[in-house]
């Protein structure tokens, strides 16, 4: 079975580490791709963040 996972910045780098440590969890053979997106969000005090989202495709394996 296809399934979807979908990691959204709320810190920095926090997309990252958790997409890591969920592909961490997984064979290469289970993972059918990794998409990244960025943006950059300002805030009302002119200062920008940058947001990233990371979304993992993947084979679940079923019992």
């Amino acid at each position: 079975m296809i399934q979807v996972k979908e990691f959204i910045d709320t810190d920095n780098s926090y997309a990252v580490h958790k997409a890591n440590e969920f592909l961490a969890t997984l064979s290469e053979e289970q993972v059918v791709n990794v998409c990244y997106g960025s943006v950059m969000k300002s805030a009302p005090n002119g200062t920008a963040h940058q947001r990233s989202t990371i979304l993992v495709v993947y084979k679940k394996i079923t019992s």
